[in-house]
């Protein structure tokens, strides 16, 4: 709506009633329909690219989805870590969604260039707030991959000890002897070292006990391989050794080893042990023990 005041002159007023005729007769049902119909060619081609960009994008998917299936297959037969063959899975596909939906986007004249831009500036701008959370990530790549334990190990890393309940692509979880759960950042556990106590099926079982210097030595060895030899947890087909190991300031120390199966460790240390403390008390045979002299003045 225009508004004539004292300063319009008669020209300008005449310039406005022509512009308002001309909008006008633009809005006549012929001129609308040249517009329309010079708009459909267009219209039918953006309508085509679209249609072909639906379809990329929908075939795409399910070759993803096929070769995921495809490829869980083939590692399963292989027999790889859960974990690792989850990581592959989900990589393959979203590599091939990435790269079909860059063909699509082609096909509706968006420029790959305009799109590597965009996600290398989202990529900067992740990397820098989630440094943490990637060096985590990258972590557990490498757990994976190279494997220094597995689901059920016992490892001991950091002070912490327990075993492996889960080993994901950001953290791994740990259950301690007291049923405690401990979280590790995978950045830390690929950075650090760590002791797999499970990794080999069987380990090499160490006792040491001292004994008084008046004490018969050769009993004592006796008493100490007898045990190690008729435990029946004890692998056989291992030597058994027994050994002085130092002329200690109070205390002569008898050492011995033999194989267990890994998951017997424990129980055959606890009761080796015992039986030791017994055998030798039955046998007159002194374990010393620290002792403190009081001298009280009157």
């Amino acid at each position: 709506m225009f508004f004539l005041n004292e300063e319009t002159t008669v020209a300008e007023t005449l310039e406005v009633v022509q512009e308002v005729q001309q909008d006008l007769e633009q809005l006549k049902p012929n001129v609308v329909l040249e517009t329309l119909k010079s708009w459909i060619p267009g219209l039918t081609k953006l309508g085509y690219r679209l249609l072909v960009a639906a379809l990329i994008v929908c075939i795409g998917f399910q070759i993803a989805k096929m070769v995921r299936k495809m490829l869980e297959r083939s590692l399963i037969r292989v027999d790889m870590e859960v974990s690792i063959r989850k990581f592959l899975q989900s990589a393959v596909y979203v590599i091939i969604c990435g790269l079909t939906i860059f063909i699509a986007a082609d096909k509706l004249g968006i420029s790959s260039a305009s799109i590597v831009a965009i996600l290398g500036s989202v990529g900067l701008a992740l990397s820098l707030s989630l440094q943490d959370m990637l060096a985590n990530f990258a972590g557990g790549i490498v757990l994976l991959l190279i494997r220094p334990f597995k689901v059920g190990d016992y490892i001991i890393c950091g002070g912490q000890e327990g075993t492996v309940r889960s080993i994901g692509l950001v953290y791994t979880t740990l259950t301690t002897l007291d049923n405690k759960q401990v979280v590790f950042p995978n950045g830390s556990l690929s950075n650090t070292n760590l002791v797999n106590v499970t990794a080999q099926e069987k380990r090499c079982l160490e006792l040491k006990v001292g004994i008084g210097y008046g004490s018969d030595l050769r009993k004592a060895k006796e008493i100490m391989e007898k045990l190690y030899v008729n435990h029946p947890l004890i692998l056989k087909d291992q030597p058994v050794t027994v050994f002085v190991d130092n002329l200690a300031d109070s205390a002569v120390v008898i050492g011995a080893r033999g194989w267990v199966a890994t998951g017997d460790y424990w129980k055959v240390k606890w009761d080796l042990t015992e039986q030791v403390k017994l055998e030798y008390d039955a046998a007159g045979i002194e374990i010393p023990f620290q002792q403190l002299d009081v001298n009280v003045k009157h």
